[in-house]
């Protein structure tokens, strides 16, 4: 695996108005504290780009050195408002002045305001909202409702899934879960890549499950944006699959932890397929900030255990952090800005495609959500992105490794046109460097 290099290496300075490179890269004020992070942390920790965040603002994180990036990462999709959004940082210390920074799950006014607004934002045939910490306990909620509401003992998920690392959620996972013990309540079906598939996206879907047992399965996990695959469920197999799982009484969960909350150019990324779920997971951009997430679902499957709570799930800090992202999404319109703004990007990466059809086998994108699959000279795609990404690490943009030979892109929404085309002819060009072009 390609390991980013810790040592400060000299710079061309850089100085635009989304970006500033002024030091080596890493900055060597910076070398001690990945230093210490590499000896005082699993190596799982220390896997990313060595840049080591000082403070972040809207799509620009800045370490102590004053080196500023633009910002293509978005704490992995946490930060759709953008970094150190105001009103969220408002209603954060309005909260913690209240002298109130937790309430275990009693009520407060804050976890009821977002209650209301979670609900006024969901689809009308769900009727409550289950407030927790991670994403990987709201799909463990999730998979956990299931199965007691309908009785039945298994789930369908799919190969290239990924819905978050405990025991549960790390079982529905299609990859990465070779460690898991026990594995056989998750039947996995094969992910529907367009490539891969033979035949219409209805027919592969049927031939999926036509061995199947409908009546063992209580619910279908899917992601309409796969995580690790970086690719969209194609609309007519969501389609095909909704269908199915109504006329078999099999619960539709739709995991939006990547991609809800304006994310895709809509609130959530289901409303691109015309699908009605049972459950609803959010986590990551549901405040933009603190942890926080939830299940929404129907009051009848929410409601068939008094064991869904947590301890941290109604954290008033967080809450409020939620409300106050929420509404500066829909005050501002940031559901149609990235649906702008993707449309702009999405037209950039096909020029580029057609431009270097060799290069770029494929191109995902919805909103401000993309994923370049990247055709490496030597086959070893994974390590040639990671050269990519750390070429324009040191040009000023900061992106995610993903180790799966994929670019993914993914600004806050509050990103400029202006700053957002930059990125992307700066992942162009370290493209190009790599290359030796």
């Amino acid at each position: 695996m390609y390991k980013f290099s810790h040592i400060p290496v000299d710079t061309p300075k850089i100085k635009t108005k989304n970006r500033t490179i002024k030091t080596k890269i890493p900055s060597p004020e910076t070398v001690s504290i990945l230093e210490d992070c590499i000896t005082y942390e699993p190596a799982s920790m220390n896997d990313q780009l060595p840049v080591a965040w000082d403070k972040a603002y809207d799509f620009n994180v800045y370490d102590k050195s004053g080196n500023k990036w633009i910002d293509f990462t978005s704490s992995i999709f946490v930060t759709n408002v953008g970094h150190s959004n105001k009103d969220v940082q408002k209603a954060i210390l309005k909260t913690c002045k209240k002298q109130l920074l937790n309430s275990y799950y009693y009520p407060t006014k804050e976890r009821n305001k977002l209650s209301k607004l979670i609900m006024q934002n969901s689809p009308k045939n769900l009727g409550k909202v289950l407030f927790l910490s991670t994403g990987s306990e709201s799909v463990e909620a999730a998979i956990k409702m299931s199965l007691l509401y309908t009785g039945r003992k298994k789930i369908l998920s799919f190969d290239q899934g990924f819905h978050g690392k405990t025991m549960g959620s790390s079982m529905a996972c299609g990859k990465g879960n070779d460690w898991v013990p026990v594995k056989s309540f998750v039947k996995h079906l094969p992910f529907p890549n367009e490539w891969d598939m033979k035949s219409s996206p209805e027919n592969f879907f049927e031939q999926s499950v036509k061995n199947l047992k409908p009546n063992e399965y209580a619910a279908f996990i899917i992601e309409p944006y796969q995580g690790w695959s970086a690719s969209f469920l194609p609309i007519e197999y969501a389609q095909k699959l909704e269908s199915w799982c109504k006329s078999n009484g099999i619960l539709l969960i739709v995991d939006e932890i990547q991609s809800g909350f304006g994310r895709t150019g809509k609130f959530f990324a289901f409303e691109h397929f015309k699908i009605s779920p049972d459950i609803i997971t959010c986590a990551k951009g549901i405040s933009s900030s603190l942890p926080l997430s939830c299940v929404i679902s129907k009051s009848s499957i929410v409601d068939t255990s008094s064991s869904f709570n947590s301890t941290h799930g109604s954290n008033p800090a967080a809450v409020a952090a939620s409300t106050a992202s929420i509404n500066y999404l829909i005050k501002n319109k940031l559901v149609e800005q990235s649906k702008n703004k993707g449309d702009l990007m999405l037209k950039f990466l096909k020029k580029w495609q057609k431009e270097q059809p060799h290069l770029i086998k494929r191109i995902s994108c919805r909103g401000l959500l993309a994923s370049v699959f990247i055709n490496s000279p030597d086959g070893n795609d994974s390590d040639f992105v990671d050269k990519i990404i750390e070429t324009a690490m040191r040009k000023g943009l900061l992106s995610v490794r993903t180790m799966s030979g994929t670019l993914k892109i993914g600004p806050p929404l509050t990103i400029t046109k202006s700053a957002l085309i930059e990125g992307l002819e700066i992942l162009k060009e370290s493209l190009e460097e790599c290359l030796g072009m």
